[in-house]
């Protein structure tokens, strides 16, 4: 019977991505991901728990998580569980458990202290998803309209004033 391995967790990055490459060029980025839970103990008080989740991305979308995430970022991540078994210095067999990205969604804009452009920095959804799809205006450069990489609008020229209504 087949199963279903599924991770979805929407978090803030607990620090930069480590972004490294392969031999065969493909990029390679782990980073931390947390997600916190907030409920009341039996007294009433409210409690927080946070949960480190660790997270890798290949491809594409390691490169956009090295370029637009950094400490403190808020990411969602839809991916599988993967539990990896490794000895330690000391010989000893220990698991590491992480979520493998099948999809990489940017949260928010771009701060201004990360540099450059119009607060709305980071790639939509789209740039980001597993088959790499992008928006049709990515890596276009300026158009020379004030560095938006947004499609002009339609010109006025064209429009017919002889509506019936």
């Amino acid at each position: 019977m087949a199963g279903v391995n599924k991770a979805i967790i929407l978090g803030n990055l607990g620090r930069d991505p480590e972004v490294r490459y392969m031999p065969s060029g493909d990029a390679v980025a782990s980073f931390s991901i947390a997600t916190s839970e907030r409920y009341k103990d039996k007294d009433g008080n409210t409690q927080e728990r946070t949960e480190w989740h660790n997270v890798t991305a290949f491809g594409r979308q390691a490169e956009i998580a090295g370029e637009y995430l950094r400490k403190g970022s808020q990411a969602f991540v839809e991916g599988r569980i993967r539990t990896e078994k490794y000895t330690d210095k000391e010989g000893v067999e220990r698991y590491a458990t992480k979520i493998i990205v099948d999809r990489l969604t940017l949260v928010g804009g771009r701060r201004d202290d990360e540099g450059g452009g119009d607060g709305h920095g980071a790639p939509d959804s789209e740039s980001a998803n597993p088959r790499g799809a992008r928006n049709g205006n990515a890596g276009s450069g300026n158009r020379g309209g004030g560095g938006s990489s947004r499609p002009a609008p339609a010109p006025t020229e064209d429009f017919d004033d002889d509506i019936p209504f």
